[in-house]
């Protein structure tokens, strides 16, 4: 499970609207009851947007080509290069900050994601790391950085907070491209990033009433069940499994689901009798050093997107916009937390941080949900109470879901 520590892209900016308008209401009231947020980011040609140093764009990817300066990490040396994005604006004073990427990162290469905000008066933060990542692990041990306490900002695992409740009106990324000096295989690349940043409101976020599928009349998408607690005490070293393990287990579901699990020999290291030993091979490709931890939102779905193609960390203002989404035939990953008698009908009594995948909604608008949480995949497949449900989201993690798409 997640514990909430410090921590599609559809079109550019999220299609639904932040701030959802309920008539005769003052519209002060309505946008204090709920999150405002905003996904931008940059996929294939659009990345020529962003300024260069030591790489190039081509063929809607950006390829460490000219390293322009070297860097030490662990006693070994890399070459560097670095793609900077624009300074944006989401259009509201953010508090957090969360990235997402794909990268390709062959042989004893890695990518690190930096970001950077400017605050009202115009004063720039420094340079914050999200993290140093691969997609494998036999050359490097990807991990976040810790806290980096500092001037406008901090570091919370996968989350950039603001120092202030005020916030920040701009933000800018930074991704570096790393080779081991010397080495000669293919070089890392980039083929999208992007940043969700959002705002709470000043009271609990407020719950929706059914929507799009429920008024349809409710639909289910046939999303296969994997159960994380089949995995208790494989790999300590990743996670040791169980509890551990409901990151990778819902994002395998979700794969499973778009016919994108990895290749049978990327997992063969696996025995005999891991029942779905491509959750084991999930585990330990999202596997946050720093963090000891499988929890990492955007390492999640950095992994996820070698995959399916695409995939986001984004924050949704509410159930309804999950609706949306399932409508497309998109199942969503969300984060949530509950104490005992919170959430009727799960198979665990409370959870400080654990994720689950939506996989429909019932023509009354309840939620129906694939819980790796439950012992055995059959207990998987679940229904919650919509409010007990959206409560136990917005509250926990400011709406945060996992977007994929293939």
């Amino acid at each position: 499970m997640r514990h909430l520590l410090p921590a599609l892209v559809l079109a550019l900016v999220v299609p639904w609207a932040p701030v959802v308008v309920t008539s005769g209401a003052p519209a002060e009231a309505r946008s204090a009851s709920k999150i405002q947020s905003d996904l931008t980011g940059w996929t294939g040609e659009e990345l020529a947007d962003g300024r260069t140093a030591g790489t190039v764009v081509r063929r809607g990817r950006v390829f460490l080509k000219s390293p322009t300066t070297t860097t030490r990490i662990d006693g070994t040396t890399y070459d560097v290069g670095r793609w900077v994005s624009r300074w944006k604006r989401p259009g509201f004073a953010f508090t957090e900050l969360v990235a997402s990427w794909e990268a390709k990162t062959p042989g004893d290469s890695l990518v690190e994601v930096e970001v950077r905000g400017r605050d009202a008066s115009g004063r720039k933060s420094s340079w914050d790391s999200l993290g140093r990542w691969s997609y494998g692990d036999k050359y490097f041990a990807r991990t976040s950085l810790g806290s980096q306490d500092d001037d406008l900002a901090r570091v919370a695992t996968d989350t950039w907070r603001t120092a202030s409740a005020a916030g920040l009106e701009r933000w800018r990324l930074r991704v570096s491209l790393l080779r081991r000096t010397g080495a000669s295989t293919k070089p890392p690349s980039l083929g999208h990033v992007a940043a969700t940043t959002s705002r709470r409101p000043s009271s609990s976020p407020s719950t929706s009433k059914p929507g799009k599928v429920a008024r349809a009349g409710g639909a289910v998408l046939d999303v296969p069940r994997y159960s994380q607690m089949v995995h208790e005490g494989h790999y300590p070293q990743w996670g040791n499994g169980g509890e551990a393990w409901c990151s990778p287990t819902s994002v395998s579901m979700v794969l499973g689901y778009y016919d994108a699990l990895p290749k049978e020999k990327d997992y063969a290291w696996v025995p005999d009798g891991h029942t779905a030993p491509w959750v084991d091979h999930g585990a330990r490709m999202t596997y946050d050093h720093g963090y000891d931890g499988t929890g990492n939102w955007s390492f999640n779905v950095a992994y996820a997107a070698r995959l399916v193609g695409r995939a986001d960390v984004s924050r949704l203002p509410d159930l309804r916009a999950v609706e949306r989404l399932v409508a497309d035939g998109v199942p969503v990953i969300i984060s949530i937390a509950f104490g005992s008698g919170e959430l009727s009908g799960a198979p665990i009594s409370s959870s400080n941080g654990h994720l689950l995948v939506v996989v429909g909604f019932t023509a009354s608008g309840d939620v129906v949900v694939n819980d790796p949480a439950a012992d055995s995949p059959a207990g998987v497949r679940r229904t919650y109470d919509r409010a007990q449900l959206e409560r136990a989201w917005l509250d926990a993690s400011t709406g945060t879901a996992y977007v994929l798409r293939d």
